[in-house]
């Protein structure tokens, strides 16, 4: 995930995962210190392949 600068969210609902990129993460949250596990907060947009989240947060 961190080479790339990007990853996916596995949402709760069990529905499929969301892509999602280092610029849609909020203010103050640093991409290097997402892991996977790290639960986090998201709105979804449709993207041009599929749903990504962006104002990606801490829970």
């Amino acid at each position: 995930m961190k080479d790339k600068g990007f990853g996916f969210i596995v949402p709760d609902d069990g529905s499929d995962d969301i892509f999602f990129h280092r610029s849609r993460l909020s203010p103050k949250v640093y991409f290097e210190d997402l892991r996977e596990g790290t639960e986090v907060q998201f709105e979804v947009k449709p993207g041009d392949k599929g749903r990504q989240a962006f104002n990606v947060r801490l829970r």
